[in-house]
């Protein structure tokens, strides 16, 4: 099953499509924009001293492709029945990546104000899930795609020592507002814009609180360009996604003219439109950290 680009859904409509699959028992989904193909298993060549959770690789069309097993990076139970599994061959951060899983089931559509925070509740998987879906057949959890990647593969994240190449970085008192569901890339973003002179940031878990923030500075008669220079969002958020984030603050007189970057492993060729369609100043994919800094200073220096 390949993946119909005309599928996708208009930007700004705060939609999503989620490709359902199974790990035994346990329901998860990987947004339909990730996914390239679905694939039959393959033979794998193995590495010699890969990571556990690397199967190995595959050749797709040409290109060598690692196979990730999903059990394995969640600490589950290896599947019953190899026979039915499936290859969800996947795009994101610039690369492509197999993810071997038990089952793939269905396409839903659904709103992102249907997907909640995950808590503390899922005994140790709290850390891999972006979200949970409350369903009429029961929750489907949303997984952290990038954070399975970067727990396996550390050098494909956001690091401090990238921002080298831009030599020594004077202080920068400007203000900046970061978007971002993951913890992780919170914490590992605004440790690497300190790095590179910004250290005044502030930081919500999704477009839904940030844009209430917004809309309370405005009521209570202040400046959102005194108070922001710039914003960086992530497309994929529980409550309201990045897309319609932007769309929301460039429709409005007092807000349009403060600089949004998307900042997302989401940017790629065919979904850049996606972006310049709700009004993104500028759109930059994951983890390239150093063009990031490169376009704060063009827009607030």
């Amino acid at each position: 099953m390949k993946q119909d680009q005309g599928v996708l859904l208009e930007s700004g409509t705060n939609e999503l499509e989620i490709v359902e699959f199974r790990i035994g028992t346990h329901r998860f989904g990987i947004n339909v924009i990730k996914v390239k193909e679905i694939l039959t298993p393959q033979p794998v060549t193995k590495i010699p001293h890969s990571h556990q959770s690397i199967e190995g690789i595959i050749e797709i069309r040409g290109e060598v492709v690692p196979v990730v097993d999903v059990a394995h990076a969640l600490g589950l139970a290896s599947s019953e029945d190899p026979q039915q599994d499936k290859f969800i061959l996947s795009e994101f951060n610039q690369t492509k990546i197999v993810f071997h899983v038990h089952t793939v089931t269905k396409i839903h559509r659904i709103s992102w104000e249907q997907i909640e925070k995950p808590s503390k509740m899922y005994q140790g998987l709290e850390t891999q899930i972006t979200g949970v879906i409350k369903m009429e057949e029961g929750m489907l959890l949303l997984l952290d795609f990038e954070k399975i990647v970067a727990d396996i593969h550390p050098e494909s994240s956001i690091h401090t020592e990238q921002l080298r190449e831009l030599g020594e970085r004077e202080r920068s008192q400007k203000k900046i507002l970061i978007v971002e569901d993951s913890g992780m890339l919170r914490a590992m973003l605004q440790e690497t814009l300190s790095g590179a002179g910004y250290d005044n940031t502030v930081s919500f878990e999704d477009g839904k609180e940030a844009y209430e923030h917004l809309k309370a500075l405005l009521e209570e008669g202040k400046s959102i360009e005194e108070e922001y220079q710039l914003i960086i969002a992530d497309i994929e958020m529980p409550q309201m996604d990045g897309h319609h984030f932007t769309r929301l603050l460039k429709e409005q007189e007092e807000m349009k003219q403060l600089p949004v970057v998307i900042f997302s492993s989401l940017i790629t060729d065919d979904l850049r439109h996606k972006g310049e369609m709700v009004g993104a100043d500028a759109q930059v994919s994951k983890p390239e950290i150093v063009e990031l800094v490169k376009i704060i200073d063009h827009h607030i220096l």
